[in-house]
């Protein structure tokens, strides 16, 4: 870096008055001009997008994309299950990563004011005093300054200022404050990531638990028939009418049966204390609300959409770009730094060595100047540096990009998931009702005499676990429900942050403003 300094010493051949209009007429230019930023000014990536999903039923009509945005706002609200809404409002409140993507935004936030603070002059001021004793061992110690007496004490004070003032010509701090401010805005978009992610596990957590307490009654029913097909097979043997195989074979049917409880009961803790922490509790704090069984909540209509409302809504999305906005602005800053940077010091440091000459003129010391360095020579450094921030812009676009398709793709999944597991579901359930028809035939069969009680109890047993088989086809269906409203990006909506915009725009700066503002 070279250093032209305009000092007190190079201004001489002109007056006073002539030195403070110049001064004046460059600090006013310099303002004018701030925010003329040099470097690329950020353009939001236009990507073409198809019309519809492939997989979306039926266009939308403007009636319909209304309710879905509603809806999506709230949208395990759709699931009508008390609990559950009250769980995700605790939820809201006490989760811990969701308190921590805050304090993120907080700390964002600070770094972004203290590149703002670079607008605007810094000013110290420091003071100092005491008593000296110089040494009369040394030769000449009466003919030190401010000793008149010739003592070997004196009293010191000092006080000064030292100022400095940046000016922002070419946007240097423009574009740093730009960047901050796009990685707040990532970091907002990190957290209803964030809170999007808590909504999916609580929901998916949930319903999950539902699932498996509806599973256990289906168990201890079947478990209630095998006791009592092992009792009746074990009391026809008493009575020469069996043999030890079939015997055998009902107690081990029992054991099986018993057996699917412990897993059960296991899922079931494991999922209390998980929705628990999710709330900010500790484990075994829901215990007593949870447990009490409860259905599958209700499964949603299936909501109508458009593309647009996914590059809207996901998180990710808004993420990479502002990923890429602050690259961008990363490449106004390396290209900045090829421009000369124009400071104003001011210093202001009166010394004295007695108390009662710090007040005096000839104590007084003071510098004032307009500084200016410019690159010269630096093997190339400068303009790696601008390649290096322009490749990883380009980088972040395509990251946008890949992140839109992606997006895409998990809302077609999520859309074609929910159609195909219609048809599971469908099938399963028409099991179940014809297993539960044939267990009452048999029953009507074995009332008329003219089949066994074994039969019975085996049609049974068929009947249940075809409604075992459809609970678990009904889980399916409302896990692929949460699963496209948050490949949707729906739930933070209705979770207002506060402004983000930034309290002095570059176009609105007044180097006055926060002067005085630590």
């Amino acid at each position: 870096m070279s250093r032209t300094p305009f000092s007190r010493s190079l201004a001489r051949p002109f007056t006073r008055a002539v030195a403070l209009r110049s001064v004046a007429l460059a600090l006013s230019t310099c303002l004018s001009l701030t925010a003329c930023t040099v470097g690329p000014n950020f353009k939001p990536d236009k990507i073409k997008v198809p019309d519809a999903f492939v997989e979306q039923p039926r266009p939308a009509t403007a009636d319909a994309l209304a309710q879905s945005a509603e809806d999506m706002k709230e949208w395990w609200a759709q699931f009508h299950d008390p609990m559950l809404n009250e769980l995700v409002e605790q939820a809201i409140k006490g989760n811990y990563d969701l308190q921590i993507a805050s304090q993120h935004i907080i700390a964002e936030r600070a770094v972004r004011r203290q590149a703002q603070s670079a607008w605007y002059p810094q000013l110290d001021v420091a003071a100092g005093g005491g008593d000296d004793r110089y040494s009369i061992n040394v030769d000449n110690w009466p003919l030190r300054p401010g000793n008149t007496a010739n003592r070997p004490e004196a009293s010191v004070l000092t006080y000064g200022a030292r100022a400095s003032w940046e000016v922002d010509l070419f946007g240097h701090i423009a574009r740093q404050v730009e960047e901050r401010k796009r990685i707040v805005e990532e970091s907002i978009e990190n957290r209803r990531g964030v809170l999007l992610a808590l909504l999916a596990e609580m929901a998916t957590d949930y319903v999950t638990l539902r699932s498996v307490q509806e599973r256990l009654t289906v168990t201890e029913r079947a478990i209630d028939v095998a006791v009592r097909s092992r009792e009746l097979t074990e009391k026809l043997y008493t009575h020469g009418l069996g043999n030890t195989l079939a015997v055998a074979q009902a107690q081990t049917e029992e054991h099986l049966e018993r057996a699917r409880l412990a897993p059960l009961h296991e899922q079931e803790e494991r999922l209390m204390h998980a929705i628990a922490v999710l709330v900010g509790d500790m484990p075994g704090q829901l215990e007593e609300e949870l447990e009490k069984r409860r259905p599958i909540p209700d499964l949603p209509r299936f909501p109508d959409s458009l593309p647009s409302i996914v590059l809207a809504n996901r998180p990710d999305i808004r993420v990479a770009e502002a990923e890429y906005a602050a690259d961008t602005a990363r490449v106004g800053i390396a290209v900045s730094n090829l421009y000369p940077k124009f400071m104003i010091p001011l210093t202001f440091n009166p010394n004295a060595s007695a108390a009662y000459q710090a007040f005096q003129a000839g104590g007084m010391a003071w510098s004032f100047m307009m500084m200016a360095t410019l690159p010269v020579i630096h093997g190339g450094r400068y303009t790696a540096a601008i390649a290096q921030a322009r490749a990883e812009a380009e980088g972040s676009r395509l990251t946008y990009r890949k992140t839109v398709l992606k997006a895409f793709a998990d809302v077609e999944d999520a859309m074609g998931d929910w159609r195909h597991n219609a048809e599971l579901v469908e099938e399963l359930n028409q099991a179940s009702v014809d297993a539960g028809l044939a267990r009452d035939r048999a029953q009507k069969l074995f009332t008329a005499g003219l089949t066994g009680y074994l039969n019975v109890l085996t049609t049974e047993q068929t009947a249940l676990s075809a409604e075992d088989q459809a609970v678990v086809g009904r889980l399916a269906r409302v896990r692929n429900a949460v699963a496209l409203y948050i490949a949707l990006g729906a739930g933070w909506q209705g979770k207002a942050l506060t402004d983000t915009r930034l309290p002095v725009e570059v176009k609105q700066q007044n180097a006055f403003v926060r002067a005085f503002t630590r």
